[in-house]
């Protein structure tokens, strides 16, 4: 289910999973491909971004040069209000980001993660197969 307003580049480049849940206002830069697993729960203002810029370069940041990565979110995660998702990240199964959380590397399954940029907090049980 995606509640309106969702806003997005292409949105070809989408896969939503079975269950999932997007919340209002909720925008995905998908230059490149995202894969939102089953169960996943994103909140309202959640930003997944894929594109990079170039930082060293000057003169091709000025040109405007871009590149994009991927975004994997794993099953049964959720996003909190507000969370922004960086290019090239992939966050585990049974994730929890805080609200407002700025998510620039990896996280890794069952963790509670939070802050700007989001680190990982405390584990969480792993679930029962």
């Amino acid at each position: 289910m995606v509640i309106p307003r969702f806003t997005c580049t292409f949105g070809t480049n989408i896969h939503l999973g079975d269950h999932a849940f997007v919340n209002g206002n909720a925008f995905f830069m998908d230059d490149a491909p995202i894969a939102v697993g089953a169960h996943v729960r994103i909140g309202p203002g959640a930003q997944l971004m894929t594109a990079l810029h170039p930082v060293d370069d000057h003169a091709r940041r000025r040109e405007g040069w871009e590149r994009a990565a991927p975004i994997v979110i794993g099953e049964n995660s959720w996003l909190g209000a507000s969370v922004t998702v960086g290019a090239g990240v992939t966050i585990g199964r049974n994730v929890v980001v805080g609200a407002g959380s700025v998510v620039l590397h990896d996280i890794p399954d069952h963790v509670v993660a939070a802050g700007t940029p989001a680190r990982v907090i405390r584990s969480t049980p792993v679930e029962a197969p």
